[in-house]
C-alpha cells in the first residue's frame, strides 16, 4: 500500500512538473508595449512613424504598438502622455519636441526613445538616464547660403512657433546666421497651423525670400505659406524637403525622415534588450545624407535661373510637374 502510494506521489509530482514546464512554453517571450505620440499629421513625422513600424517588423521582438496624435496641441500630448503611463508602457517615443517634452514630464522612470527632437538640449531631455533619441538638427547657415547664391536676397521672411522649443531654437539659430552674412530677417511667430497664412502674408510685401525650419506647426502648413509666396512671387526655402513635393516650394534641402524612423526603431530595439538609454545619448543625423529638391517649375515661375551645379547635386528635381 505504501508503495502505491509513493508511486502515485511521484507520477501527480511528475505530472506537476511536466505542467509547470509545459505553461511556462506556452507563456512565451515577453510581450512588450510601446507608445508612440506624434505631434501632428504631416509627411515628415508621419514617414517617422512609418520607419518605426517597419523598422521593429524586422526584429524578433514580440511588440504591441500603440501609435497616438495629439493633432498639434500641447495639452493633448501631455493627455498622451498620461495615458501612456495608465497602460505602463515598457517604451515611449515622442516625435517632435513638444510630445517627447510630454512624455519626459509624465514618465520619468519609463524608458524613452524621442525622434525629431532639434535641439534635445535646450528641451530639457538630456538629463535622464532613462532618455535616448535622434536629433534632426538642421545646418541653417548652408541653406541661408543657397538662398543667397539662387535668389540674391538681401531680406529673409520667417514663420516660426513661439510655443515649440525647436522652433525657438531653428529661429535662434538662423537669425545668427543672417547676422554673421549681413543678411536682415523679418520674423514673425504663430501659436498653431492656422495663423500661419496670416502671419506671412503680414510680413511677406518686406522680403526678397521666404525660410521655413523644420518647425513642425509651420510645416503642416506648408501650402497655406507657399500659396503667399507665391501670390508674391517670392521664392520659398524649406528646411523640410518631404513636404514640398505638393507646394510650390522653389527649393528645400533635409533628411529622410523615413530613414529618422528607421534609426528611431533601431534604439527602441536596443532599449528593449537591455542597453541603457544613457549609453545611446543623442543620435544625430549625418549631415551628408541631407536631400536637396528643386523645382525647376517654380524656378520659371519666379524667374529665376537654378545653376547647374546646384541641379546636379540635387536628389529631387521638378520639371514639368514630374520628378526628373
Amino acid at each position: 500500500m505504501k508503495k502505491l502510494i509513493a508511486l502515485t506521489l511521484t507520477l501527480l509530482l511528475s505530472a506537476a512538473l511536466v505542467f509547470a514546464a509545459g505553461s511556462k512554453e506556452a507563456a512565451g517571450p515577453a510581450t512588450y508595449k510601446i507608445g508612440v505620440s506624434k505631434l501632428l499629421t504631416h509627411p515628415a513625422l508621419d514617414s517617422i512613424a512609418k520607419g518605426i513600424s517597419d523598422y521593429l517588423a524586422t526584429t524578433d521582438l514580440s511588440y504591441t504598438i500603440r501609435e497616438e496624435n495629439a493633432n498639434g496641441d500641447i495639452s493633448t500630448c501631455a493627455s498622451i502622455a498620461a495615458l501612456f503611463k495608465e497602460e505602463k508602457v515598457d517604451v515611449a517615443v515622442g516625435i517632435a519636441t513638444p510630445t517627447a517634452q510630454a512624455i519626459y514630464n509624465a514618465l520619468p522612470t519609463t524608458y524613452q526613445v524621442y525622434s525629431s527632437v532639434t535641439d534635445p538640449v535646450s528641451a530639457g531631455l538630456t538629463d535622464s538616464e532613462y532618455v535616448c533619441g535622434v536629433s534632426d538638427m538642421v545646418p541653417v547657415g548652408s541653406h541661408l547660403e543657397l538662398i543667397e547664391k539662387i535668389t540674391g536676397a538681401k531680406t529673409v521672411g520667417m514663420v516660426y512657433t513661439s510655443s515649440e522649443a525647436n522652433g525657438i531654437t531653428l529661429m535662434e539659430a538662423f537669425k545668427a546666421a543672417c547676422e554673421e552674412k549681413g543678411v536682415s530677417l523679418v520674423t514673425v511667430a504663430v501659436s498653431n497651423s492656422a495663423e500661419v497664412r496670416v502671419a506671412a502674408q503680414s510680413i511677406i510685401d518686406r522680403v526678397d525670400a521666404m525660410y521655413v525650419a523644420t518647425d513642425n506647426t509651420v510645416v503642416s502648413a506648408i501650402t497655406a505659406l507657399s500659396d503667399v509666396c507665391m501670390s508674391k512671387k517670392v521664392p520659398l526655402f524649406s528646411a523640410d524637403t518631404t513636404s514640398s513635393f505638393d507646394t510650390e516650394v522653389l527649393l528645400a534641402g533635409g533628411f529622410d525622415y523615413y530613414k529618422s524612423g528607421l534609426l528611431t526603431g533601431e534604439l527602441i530595439e536596443k532599449v528593449l534588450k537591455g542597453t541603457a538609454p544613457s549609453e545611446i545619448g543623442i543620435n544625430y543625423l549625418d549631415v551628408k545624407s541631407l536631400e536637396l529638391y528643386v523645382n525647376l517649375d517654380v524656378a520659371e515661375k519666379l524667374g529665376l535661373t537654378i545653376p547647374e551645379d546646384v541641379i546636379e547635386s540635387a536628389a529631387y528635381v521638378i520639371k514639368d510637374g514630374k520628378q526628373n
